[in-house]
């Protein structure tokens, strides 16, 4: 009976202790990992539509995270896959007007998996205005709103200097040079095609030099390997003839079309050289390794040279083999220069002052971010630019 109660006793306080050891050591549920936070999706900003941004917080302990979209009201697919340290995703693939919503996945190592709550609907549309090239539109304003101001008081009869260009102060010596000797002047507006910047700058000046040959009688001839060049400098030259007040001077044949081949070409311009002996050469515009073979042939027949390109590569042979040659951007100046007509003076210098604001500005900022040790690069990748 003892042994009983002692049992039934021991029993007892074994019950009383695993009650008092439930209520000092409560249950704690286990939870799984959390979902991204903070998940927002809208209309990506300064782009032409078709284009969404999400945004979440990061998880940590993340391998990856996995996009979700459906329609407005329609069912989550997979969409695309983010890295373990982004926080936002772009969803380029977004139909302009039609609304979307998404969610973010967390997946962890293991194969875990926590599913963020849906985004609102938002759609997408196109901006009139990208704001982050807010500074190139005041650029633009600016260099516009120089050349204007320079095109007006050109225009009211105001001096504007421009550097002497000593091949186009001898633009006059040559012609009254082949007046004198009674001989022709020889026009190249180099071997390019109408589209070329070059050829427009060469026909400009074509149309100078025309009119002094019609105010002096003097015999030009343009030969062309281009069929449209050669269209369009005869009615240069047709017109500078009746600008000048001789257009029954004008002589047709002047403007001739001879081959496409550039070598062909740079073969039949030289056999001019060789037979009608110009006073005067002009070879304006943009050349290829052509001008070497007409430079030096032109050079064997004395006759005083001006040249001008814009191809950087063929610079060396006219300097050696002409007497002048414009270099570059005077080519392009070489119409205003001569002509001294004040839309094309102003807008000259316009241009001249543009750049010479933009260089004062980037001189700057590259002083100032060097002395204060700023990234303007970061800067300039982060707004968009």
């Amino acid at each position: 009976m003892k042994r009983i109660l002692l049992a039934l006793l021991v029993l007892g306080t074994a019950a009383a202790a695993a009650s008092a050891q439930e209520a000092l050591s409560p249950e704690v549920e286990e939870t799984g990992p959390a979902p991204p936070a903070k998940v927002a999706a809208r209309d990506t900003p300064n782009d032409a539509g078709n284009s969404v941004t999400v945004s979440w917080a990061a998880v940590p302990g993340v391998v990856r995270y996995r996009i979700e979209r459906a329609g407005a009201d329609g069912e989550f697919s997979e969409l695309d896959f983010a890295g373990s340290v982004a926080t936002s995703y772009v969803d380029q693939a977004a139909a302009t007007g039609t609304a979307y919503r998404y969610r973010v996945v967390a997946l962890f190592a293991g194969g875990g998996e926590a599913v963020s709550g849906p985004t609102s609907a938002v759609a997408s549309s196109p901006q009139w205005f990208n704001s982050y090239l807010t500074g190139v539109a005041l650029a633009i304003v600016l260099f516009v709103g120089t050349i204007v101001y320079f095109v007006r008081r050109a225009k009211r009869g105001e001096h504007l200097f421009v550097r002497r260009i000593a091949g186009l102060e001898a633009v006059d010596e040559a012609v009254g040079r082949a007046t004198e000797m009674g001989r022709p002047i020889l026009f190249v507006s180099g071997t390019g095609y109408i589209e070329s910047i070059g050829t427009i700058a060469a026909l400009n000046v074509l149309g100078q030099v025309a009119k002094k040959t019609a105010e002096y009688g003097t015999k030009l001839a343009v030969p062309n390997c281009d069929p449209v060049v050669f269209t369009v400098s005869r009615e240069v030259v047709k017109g500078a003839y009746t600008e000048a007040g001789h257009p029954d001077a004008y002589d047709p044949n002047s403007v001739s079309f001879l081959v496409e081949n550039r070598l062909s070409y740079s073969a039949a311009v030289s056999g001019i050289l060789v037979r009608e002996q110009p006073a005067a050469n002009f070879f304006l515009g943009p050349f290829g390794g052509e001008s070497l073979i007409l430079a030096e042939t032109g050079s064997t027949t004395g006759a005083i040279q001006i040249s001008g390109t814009d191809s950087t590569t063929q610079l060396p042979f006219f300097v050696v083999a002409c007497d002048y040659t414009l270099m570059g951007e005077e080519l392009y100046a070489a119409s205003a220069y001569l002509s001294r007509e004040p839309l094309m003076l102003g807008a000259l210098k316009g241009e001249d002052w543009g750049k010479f604001i933009f260089m004062v500005i980037l001189t700057l900022g590259t002083i100032i971010s060097l002395a204060a040790g700023i990234d303007v690069g970061k800067i300039l990748s982060t707004t968009g630019y």
